[in-house]
């Protein structure tokens, strides 16, 4: 308990000093609610709309979850082929790079142009923001096994299946848990993105859409309130894979080995 008390102070301690020189400069420079407005201006406004960020946190965090989720399964599948063949993988990985390397900002219009807007485009967005770092995880923890038992099962006849179940799979665990632990923050990131130009889904908003309706009413104060939602949303879903990492790494590893 003693433990958990002490690593929880200094961030705690920080957080504090941070609220109160924003409050503090707010007063001594009187800056105008619309500019600059204090904690305590946020925090009413964040109450006074809790309803409605609580919803919209919802359907974010659903949205990208359900990205994160896709992107696990397609990028260990790409990282699987990318690990069978160096061919395929010198073919493949550099359109995954592409993929990675085209501003977000750029494909997310066309994806609402092909697919409409609403919820499916949202989720499409977050996942090629977030597929990257599992594609490069799963491929680097699925070829990085070790030589000699590679020979060890080369000398016991085992097939290629065989070797991937047995070998290969298992060492890539923690490798593709790392990057979830990264994608999980820009899943977050990409469904946002794509609140921005899909905006509704039937009738119900997400942070995206929340936070670019707040900036064109110049509700300051609750935009401040969604932009902290953003935060936590990507804070709460980045402590459940994180925790749900650690669970299935201790099981078979020493989670303090794992890549970080």
């Amino acid at each position: 308990m003693k433990k958990h008390i002490k690593d929880a102070a200094p961030p705690v301690v920080f957080f504090l000093v941070f609220v109160g020189c924003w409050q503090l400069a707010t007063v001594v420079w009187s800056t105008p609610s619309y500019f600059l407005p204090g904690p305590v201006l946020v925090l009413k406004a964040a109450i006074g709309s809790a309803g409605q960020l609580g919803g919209a946190m919802l359907l974010t965090g659903a949205a990208a979850g359900a990205a994160l989720c896709a992107s696990l399964l397609i990028g260990t599948l790409i990282g699987f082929a990318f690990s069978q063949s160096p061919m395929i993988r010198r073919a493949g990985y550099p359109y995954a790079i592409f993929l990675q390397t085209v501003p977000i900002i750029a494909i997310a219009p066309l994806i609402v142009t092909y697919f409409g807007r609403g919820f499916l485009s949202v989720v499409l967005v977050g996942f090629i923001i977030s597929v990257f770092p599992i594609i490069t995880s799963a491929t680097h923890g699925l070829t990085a096994t070790d030589p000699d038992l590679r020979d060890l099962f080369r000398l016991n006849g085992a097939s290629r299946w065989q070797v991937l179940c047995k070998l290969r799979l298992p060492n890539a665990v923690p490798y593709i848990i790392t990057g979830a632990r990264t994608s999980s923050g820009v899943a977050v990131i990409g469904a946002i993105v794509g609140e921005f130009f899909a905006g509704t889904s039937s009738g119900r908003i997400g942070l995206g859409y929340l936070i670019r309706q707040k900036v064109g009413l110049l509700k300051t104060e609750e935009l401040f309130a969604a932009v902290i939602a953003s935060t936590l949303l990507g804070v709460v879903i980045f402590t459940a894979v994180n925790y749900i990492g650690t669970t299935i790494l201790s099981r078979w590893y020493d989670p303090s080995a794992a890549p970080q």
